[in-house]
């Protein structure tokens, strides 16, 4: 038995089963054969890479299949849609007024209001009414009888400041009215007298008489004239227009 010296100059007994050489597996002339696990697990660690790479290509076709599909799904600008509310998220402008703006240097701006008249409308006056008829026939000068209605007639009218072609539209709208009878009665609508008072009633504010004095009934009907008409042609231009005065 051999020995071997130590590291501090101790000797120590070698065994001979130690140093001699393991039988060898592989026989002489052949090359060393690689354990069947071994190349299972190289052959899986060589397919790996490539079975990653292709699941991460079929998951991407799907993400971008959904995607695309989506876009065309749902409207891509309908987050765009404006709102009031827009402008209180966030401090957008630094906590400034969304109006507000800085200008550098002195610059003056002039606002003028526009200008404008209100003018009131103007009134419409009526043309005063026509002293004839409205054919344009004027009724002709009437000499009255002694004693008449007419007469009597022709100078209350002068009485009251009128000409004489006053008198004449008179005798035209009365002879119209009642033919100048003092007792004409409209049994249709009631008038009565020289006038056609309706009522007749109406003439007892110019006397007691008023049913069968002509100068009664002129009196009342001359004071209805000058009240409503202005003068004897203007109620007889009215009674040629409408019918009646």
């Amino acid at each position: 038995m051999g020995r071997h010296s130590g590291i501090d100059g101790s000797t120590a007994p070698v065994r001979p089963e130690l140093n001699a050489a393991r039988p060898s597996a592989v026989a002489p002339g052949q090359a060393a054969r690689t354990p069947p696990v071994v190349e299972a697990a190289a052959a899986q660690a060589t397919r790996r890479p490539g079975t990653l790479k292709q699941g991460a290509t079929v998951v991407f076709a799907f993400v971008a299949s959904v995607s695309f599909l989506l876009v065309n799904v749902v409207d891509p600008f309908s987050g765009a849609t404006a709102s009031p509310d827009f402008a209180a998220q966030g401090e957008r402008f630094g906590g400034a007024d969304v109006q507000a703006f800085d200008v550098d240097g002195e610059y003056t701006i002039d606002v003028s209001k526009e200008g404008y008249v209100v003018e009131k409308k103007p009134e419409v006056k009526l043309a005063p009414a026509s002293t004839s008829a409205s054919s344009g026939w004027a009724p002709p000068a009437i000499t009255p009888d002694p004693g008449s209605a007419q007469e009597y007639a022709a100078g209350a009218v002068a009485a009251r400041g009128w000409p004489s072609t006053e008198f004449d539209c008179l005798v035209a709208l009365w002879s119209k009215e009642s033919g100048w009878r003092v007792n004409a009665y409209n049994a249709s609508s009631g008038a009565y007298g020289i006038p056609q008072a309706l009522p007749g009633s109406k003439m007892a504010t110019a006397g007691a008489d008023w049913e069968t004095n002509a100068a009664t009934q002129i009196e009342w009907g001359l004071g209805y004239v000058q009240g409503r008409y202005g003068t004897p042609c203007g109620a007889w231009a009215h009674s040629q227009d409408v019918g009646w005065y």
